[in-house]
């Protein structure tokens, strides 16, 4: 009996995880029509249609979907086998792209210090940040994220996670601000003005409005925006109070430890949210791959020895 040819193996995860031959001849360099081809030797292998049609889309078949998750655990440990054990790992000559997934602010602030410590070490090494629309598992599932950094969501239970740091929110308005020249500032000043929030999703309430509705108060929401530092911008050009973490304002140009720059003034919000645990996020697959474990060390050394310094932690 002839030997499958297991080259097949990767086109099936790739198959199998984007559920689209023209995704899957995406992923893999391969044009539409040759994708088509190594579908139809995957079928004539398993013996299964492995994708249909469903209206306008592709639905995975029963067996399909039974094998999916094995796909990708046996594409997964066939990479590892090839890779070099834990004492061979030569980081000099290490050449190999990460990619993490995380929000823009983490980049902000963690961001340069992770590239110029993995350059020092591993110079081959790359390191791709991926945004983060939605807080969801199926990146690190599918394989498509070595890393996700951030506050855990939707995270199936074999997620493997690791506190990086701790952060807090705190209020930012102009330096010239009518809050920025109070000792405190009241809850009854900081609903008394408009609020600029920072959501990608386009959400407007958060721990704040909570906090303010157990003393049933409320701030006034005059604008969205998709990002902290376009937050930071509307609040420096206006009467508007940016909602911002500690961790992101110690990124900004001029910013001293007493919350301050030349252009916005930061300040303790006057309502208790809680403390923001940020962490790193990894599917059990990468566990023992040694160039990932440095990574992950990389990533909480960096993290441990800044988030202090940026957020008083």
């Amino acid at each position: 009996m002839a030997e499958p040819d297991l080259n097949l193996l990767i086109a099936l995860d790739v198959l199998l995880a984007e559920k689209s031959v023209a995704g899957a001849a995406r992923r893999l360099g391969l044009s539409a029509s040759a994708m088509s081809r190594t579908l139809g030797r995957l079928r004539a292998t398993t013996g299964d249609l492995l994708l249909v049609r469903a209206g306008r889309h592709m639905v995975l078949t029963p067996y399909a979907e039974e094998i999916r998750e094995r796909t990708q655990n046996a594409v997964c440990e066939a990479r590892s086998v090839l890779r070099p054990s834990a004492s061979k790992l030569a980081l000099a000559t290490l050449e190999r792209t990460f990619t993490i997934r995380s929000n823009e602010g983490f980049v902000e602030a963690f961001g340069a210090s992770l590239i110029a410590e993995a350059a020092a070490v591993a110079p081959l090494a790359r390191l791709r940040f991926s945004p983060k629309p939605e807080k969801t598992s199926r990146p690190l599932r599918e394989g498509l994220v070595d890393l996700e950094i951030g506050v855990l969501g939707e995270m199936g239970p074999e997620i493997r996670l690791q506190t990086l740091f701790r952060d807090r929110f705190i209020g930012v308005v102009r330096k010239d601000h009518p809050l920025g020249l109070e000792h405190a500032v009241t809850v009854e000043g900081y609903v008394s003005f408009g609020h600029v929030v920072a959501s990608r999703r386009g959400r407007i309430g958060g721990p704040v409005d909570d906090a303010l509705a157990e003393l049933g108060l409320e701030r006034r929401i005059a604008a969205m925006v998709p990002s902290f530092s376009t937050a930071l911008a509307v609040a420096q050009a206006s009467d508007l109070v940016a909602l911002v973490p500690a961790s992101f304002l110690a990124t900004q140009s001029g910013f001293k430890s007493d919350g301050a720059t030349a252009t916005l003034h930061a300040f303790e919000l006057p309502v208790k949210t809680g403390e923001i645990t940020v962490s790193q996020m990894w599917h059990p697959r990468s566990e023992r791959d040694p160039a990932h474990r440095w990574l992950r060390q990389l990533t909480r050394n960096v993290c441990r020895e800044r988030a202090p310094k940026l957020t008083g932690a």
